[in-house]
């Protein structure tokens, strides 16, 4: 495989890379979406990145971002996913302000999505013989800004997939942004150091549209139970950095019903929130060295524990943010499987009749 020189001189000065192969099920759905092949993976994403778009801390950062740290957004074709089942018929409520086309990038590597306007979610299904009955919606994240769906969507979706859960990646609606890639990456430098100035130092991380689309998603996927042979009363979320805090706000809404069964809240936000008296399980996980939100402490775990809900928390050594399936060479790895036998432990995991 070729890697253009920008590339690899990015791969020099930013931290860890890896390279790997990509597996393509066979029959996916949304084959076009995640072709087989070498693909790279950036374990930890530019500071900036993380700072204004894919997270909110930035006390310890430089307050002046060299060229290294900007990430590189190049324009690609929008992928065909023709089993993209959109969320709502005709124009998704809310979106009727946005200007925005959808757009679709390149970010250093990965394809990203921006300017969402109809969102959809796409099934990716376990082999009839593997079905346990159970789903899960898979709510990547990206700072709001835009969906890491190469990192948090589709890789995450395929694993539970081979191990018998109907997985449905979301295409939500993140914060609309400059449909040009020099303008977006500017107004994200200049919310960067906006937030620099404050006093808190800290940029708002919240998508209303983003927590609306995720419940519907559950209400969609709840609806077609019987086609995808899922038991309804086991759909859950699995959210990623900004996606666990639409997962999180998903899980608190006041209307119980609406609700998932039980929530994934991957490497979000820590601080405290609060929670009702009969919130879904929750299965959190982090890694110590988190840049964003490992010096948070665990309140939000203990918020979960204080409504009498059933928690359980995951803390790795080492791993920092956005680690999806694992950072190679860290306990990270662990996460996914830690988060099957945590299901399987509040029996989600039985077969589909």
């Amino acid at each position: 495989m070729t890697i253009c020189t920008p590339i690899r001189q990015a791969m020099r000065r930013c931290a860890p890379w890896r390279i790997v192969r990509s597996r393509r099920r066979c029959g996916s759905p949304a084959s076009q979406l995640h072709k087989g092949g070498f693909k790279m993976i950036d374990f930890r994403m530019p500071a900036i990145l993380l700072l204004s778009a894919a997270g909110i801390t930035a006390a310890h950062a430089q307050t002046t971002p060299n060229a290294s740290q900007i990430p590189t957004f190049s324009r690609i074709v929008a992928p065909i996913d023709a089993a993209a089942i959109p969320l709502y018929p005709g124009k998704a409520p809310g979106s009727e302000s946005r200007k925005e086309p959808e757009v679709w990038d390149r970010m250093n590597g990965d394809r990203v999505v921006r300017n969402v306007t109809d969102p959809t979610i796409t099934p990716v299904l376990p082999a009839p013989g593997k079905a346990t009955g159970t789903a899960v919606v898979v709510v990547a994240g990206g700072g709001f800004q835009f969906l890491s769906l190469d990192v948090e969507g589709w890789p995450i979706a395929r694993w539970l997939a081979d191990h018998g859960i109907a997985a449905f990646v979301l295409k939500y609606r993140p914060n609309e942004t400059p449909g040009d890639e020099a303008a977006f990456s500017k107004k994200m430098i200049a919310s960067f150091m906006a937030a620099m100035a404050g006093p808190d130092k800290s940029l708002p991380l919240n998508e209303p549209l983003a927590t609306a689309d995720a419940l519907q998603a559950i209400k969609l996927v709840r609806a077609g139970a019987a086609k995808w042979k899922i038991d309804p009363a086991r759909v859950g979320l699995m959210g990623f950095s900004a996606g666990a805090v639409a997962t999180r706000e998903a899980a608190t809404v006041p209307d119980v019903a609406a609700r998932p069964a039980f929530i994934g809240y991957i490497y979000g936000p820590m601080a405290a929130t609060k929670v009702p008296a009969d919130a879904p399980p929750m299965f959190a996980a982090i890694a110590m060295d988190d840049s964003l939100f490992g010096k948070q402490g665990f309140a939000i775990v203990e918020s979960w524990r204080t409504a009498g809900r059933p928690v359980e928390l995951h803390a790795y050594e080492k791993g920092d943010h956005a680690f999806g399936l694992g950072r190679p060479g860290t306990t990270t790895t662990m996460m996914m499987p830690e988060f099957l036998a945590w299901m399987d432990s509040r029996s989600l995991l039985k077969p589909a009749k």
